[in-house]
């Protein structure tokens, strides 16, 4: 990434911080050899980890099972030019615990439709990458960079 790209890239903790304040995102998994995508609700436990609730006859419940795969999560303002995006990535791991069951059926995500057969998936955020945009940041570089190269 070149210094003056328009972009800065965040620290794992600012990561964490701003996936805190956004409730959908994307997980990027396989299914049937191939990349799939699917936007989807979730919420982020105690530790850290991206948690869904899904049927456990989604597509994705059955791809998962402790298959990597990569959460990404995004707030963009396209009329003021700023925003941010992390991705997440690490294993994707089907809740059996009952007790964390119970607990994630206190405390997780909803489904957003009603299902009967819900199952939560844990992802463990092994790696957490992530970069904000800020337009008027990226102008005032620029103006500064060019004006420092035109100086004698």
């Amino acid at each position: 990434m070149h210094h003056h790209d328009g972009f800065r890239e965040l620290d794992r903790q600012e990561c964490l911080r701003l996936l805190g304040q956004v409730s959908i995102g994307r997980i990027v998994y396989t299914d049937q050899a191939l990349p799939a995508v699917l936007p989807v609700n979730f919420s982020l436990d105690h530790d850290f980890c991206v948690v869904l609730c899904t049927s456990a006859a989604s597509r994705v419940a059955r791809a998962v099972g402790q298959a990597v795969v990569a959460f990404e999560a995004d707030r963009f303002d396209e009329a003021a030019g700023t925003g941010w995006s992390v991705v997440v990535i690490g294993p994707a791991i089907l809740v059996t615990d009952p007790g964390e069951r119970e607990r994630l059926l206190r405390t997780g995500p909803r489904s957003w439709v009603p299902v009967p057969d819900g199952v939560f998936i844990r992802i463990r955020p092994e790696l957490v990458t992530g970069r904000v945009v800020d337009r008027d940041e990226f102008r005032s570089d620029r103006r500064v960079s060019h004006e420092q190269q035109s100086a004698p």
